[in-house]
């Protein structure tokens, strides 16, 4: 059984026990957090697609913290003037599990 789910503009395609990193969510560790823009379900009586989205399926995770991805750099230059600035980067994404999907 999966799921596609949508959230911070990106769709995730999701199982039972899966860990992903979503965008940030404002959930504190430890809170279930449910997402409730599931665009698709595909279980035993086959695959349910949503117009937009499926009506009552939702997807149930755990949060399991907060954390940053990896460091961009990028470097700002301008020709014939000597200036330069080199600037780092870090997302923060939210580190969830998910533990059901309902639908």
């Amino acid at each position: 059984m999966y799921a596609i789910i949508e959230t911070g503009g990106k769709q995730y395609k999701v199982t039972e026990g899966e860990i992903i990193y979503v965008e940030l969510l404002g959930a504190k560790e430890g809170d279930k957090y449910t997402f409730e823009n599931v665009l698709a379900v595909s279980g035993d009586d086959g695959l349910k697609v949503g117009a937009p989205y499926v009506k009552g399926a939702t997807v149930t995770a755990d949060v399991m913290g907060d954390v940053k991805g990896q460091k961009i750099h990028v470097l700002r230059y301008k020709a014939k003037k000597n200036e330069k600035k080199k600037i780092g980067h870090r997302q923060p994404y939210t580190k969830v599990q998910i533990s059901a999907i309902n639908g």
